[in-house]
């Protein structure tokens, strides 16, 4: 440990245990400052009512009492980042900052700014790894690329962890305490962070949906998960059933650590506590790390397909493909799952992983709407919004990503429905007004007679739409339009 000054920058890591670069500040450095930015480059272009700057507000206040009653503090900033990280530094006397890995462009263009301002003033910028359990190069093929498809890649992540079971290990932070300054005696510096209204954001139901923030809320999820991980594999695909962890929102912010649940999760399966459930959790865990392995290493994939030949697709356009897609935005497509689905989304900013792919499958190859149209409306409205992921499910559904499936590969809604919303449970919670259909008959409600329809409370054109299009007619249509890539 050297008598040096460190400011670490918290961004999708909002916690004080196991943190990387809060471990090696407080391991290399006689004081810490801590700071985060509520980045107006990023704030500025969200609705004044957004669920996760509320849950982001909420996950520092969390972090700001934790880090005082170590013995540290945590100075909030609503700021332009690019340029508040290096003025901070200079005011605070630092000798280095210190902040985590960001794999998105934007992300990695700011940070190479920061580092640059920071430079010339003879201040390193030290980044770390703590997202994700591997990174970049770390899982290559045997002949040293970037892997493309998602099984050889999950086989080799599986190699290297077994190999290198360091990379599981935490990173404390409270046996270093010690090492946090005191906080700042300027007012300015010690100004208290700006409250949601300060931020320019107004309150959302986010209380009203019971969503638990900050490093306490994630290890509520987790322990409750862990009491029914063993049945994920088959409980993850029933929207009525709680099966997923629900820890997505966490992980992208940061609350939980990745090395903590895969290492737990990897030590219940090793004692066979996990059951098969374990193993599949794991795969979901290690499809998040390939998705931003290949964000990085293909930053095309914003904004284009992954497989150029697929932005040759003729995609529907004009004022009748907007108001399809506005119909498909706010749940009235006439197809129950895809429309409750919807409406799941825009009141609670949550989307059940399987009705992902569905409502995704519905747009792209139903409605024939550009899957970027779809990515768009997604990365508004999660909660858990995270552009590798995003991007990579819409490049998924529509055949243009990496290990995509088959362009001829179309989900059927109905199908769907009846499979994995067989009693219509979930399409009730969201629909109420198809609740005194059978579960024969939720599914697919144009096939039932008029009357039988009238006498349970449905209007088919009144208070619920027709389909919008036929299934059998659209999938047609479908391969027609992606006959542009088979040919190519």
């Amino acid at each position: 440990m050297t008598k040096s000054t460190t400011l670490v920058w918290f961004r999708r890591d909002l916690r004080a245990f196991d943190h990387a670069a809060l471990h090696h500040a407080l391991q290399r450095s006689a004081r810490v400052h801590c700071v985060f930015i509520y980045d107006k480059t990023i704030l500025d272009g969200l609705p004044r009512a957004d669920r996760r700057v509320e849950f982001i507000h909420a996950c520092v206040a969390e972090l700001a009492a934790e880090l005082r009653q170590m013995g540290g503090h945590l100075i909030a900033r609503h700021a332009v980042a690019e340029q508040e990280i290096p003025r901070l530094a200079a005011e605070l006397g630092v000798d280095a900052v210190y902040a985590s890995h960001d794999y998105e462009p934007a992300a990695i263009a700011r940070d190479e700014a920061v580092a640059k301002a920071l430079a010339a003033d003879a201040r390193p910028f030290f980044t770390f790894k703590d997202q994700v359990v591997f990174e970049k190069r770390e899982v290559l093929s045997q002949s040293g690329t970037p892997f493309s498809v998602f099984t050889p890649y999950k086989n080799a992540w599986l190699k290297k962890m077994l190999a290198e079971p360091e990379c599981l290990a935490a990173l404390p932070v409270e046996p270093l305490a010690a090492h946090f300054a005191p906080p700042p005696s300027s007012a300015e510096l010690a100004a208290p962070a700006p409250t949601l209204e300060q931020l320019g954001f107004e309150r959302t139901n986010l209380a009203e949906l019971k969503i638990p923030a900050g490093m306490s809320g994630g290890a509520q999820l987790f322990d409750d998960f862990l009491s029914r991980v063993a049945d994920y594999g088959t409980a993850r695909d029933y929207p009525a059933v709680k099966g997923p962890s629900y820890l997505s929102l966490h992980l992208r912010f940061g609350t939980v650590s990745i090395r903590h649940l895969v290492r737990t999760v990897s030590e219940l399966s090793a004692r066979g506590l996990a059951g098969e459930g374990g193993a599949v959790w794991l795969s979901e865990l290690i499809w998040r790390e390939f998705y931003m392995m290949i964000l990085y290493h293909h930053p095309h994939v914003v904004g284009a397909s992954f497989k150029p030949a697929y932005d040759a697709i003729a995609w529907e356009t004009g004022p009748e493909a907007d108001e399809l897609f506005a119909a498909w935005c706010e749940g009235r497509t006439g197809y129950p799952l895809v429309d409750a689905a919807m409406l799941q989304l825009n009141r609670t900013g949550y989307m059940h992983n399987r009705l992902r792919m569905v409502t995704a499958c519905f747009l792209i190859k139903d409605l024939g709407i550009d899957w970027r149209r779809g990515e768009a409306y997604f990365a508004q409205h999660l909660n858990d919004f995270d552009l590798s992921a995003n991007n990579g499910g819409w490049q998924w559904a529509s055949s243009s990503g990496c290990d995509a499936q088959p362009y001829f590969r179309i989900f059927n809604p109905v199908t769907q429905s009846e499979k994995f919303d067989g009693e219509g449970k979930f399409i009730k919670r969201y629909l109420p007004q198809l609740a005194q259909l059978s579960h024969k008959e939720i599914h697919a409600p144009w096939t039932v007679p008029r009357m039988l329809l009238a006498d349970k409370g449905v209007r088919l054109g009144d208070n619920y739409p027709e389909p919008l299009v036929m299934h059998d007619e659209a999938r047609k249509r479908t391969l027609e339009r992606y006959a542009v890539v088979k040919a190519t």
